[in-house]
């Protein structure tokens, strides 16, 4: 069996954007469910509408993926995008006019 080596080009991240009602309680309500699906799936809030989340590799993001679909409210827009961690490298971060460095990304461990 070929062994793989991580790298930037095999880790993934995923983006999660999201623009969904909230006029009525019931939809508040699923959003607040939406969010927090989210969050148990191991995503982090990057902005209130924008989340994320690193993955090992293409499969575990395909997999992560597909249980974001499954728990995509009925109304409102939704839309995932998978990154590799190198093309994630290149992003800079604005608070106000300070750019700020990217946060150090999780450690893999390699086994051999």
């Amino acid at each position: 069996m070929e062994q793989t080596r991580l790298n930037a080009y095999h880790i993934m991240w995923l983006f999660v954007f999201f623009d969904l009602p909230v006029t009525t309680k019931r939809e508040r309500r699923q959003a607040t469910r939406f969010r927090k699906d989210l969050m148990r799936d191991g995503f982090s809030m990057m902005q209130f509408s924008v989340y994320i989340r690193h993955c090992a590799s293409k499969e575990s993001a395909d997999v992560h993926v597909k249980r974001v679909k499954s728990f995509i409210p009925e109304k409102g827009q939704v839309s995932i995008l998978s990154v590799t961690d190198k093309q994630y490298g290149n992003i800079t971060n604005y608070w106000g006019k300070k750019a700020d460095p990217l946060p150090e990304g999780p450690r893999q461990l390699e086994m051999f």
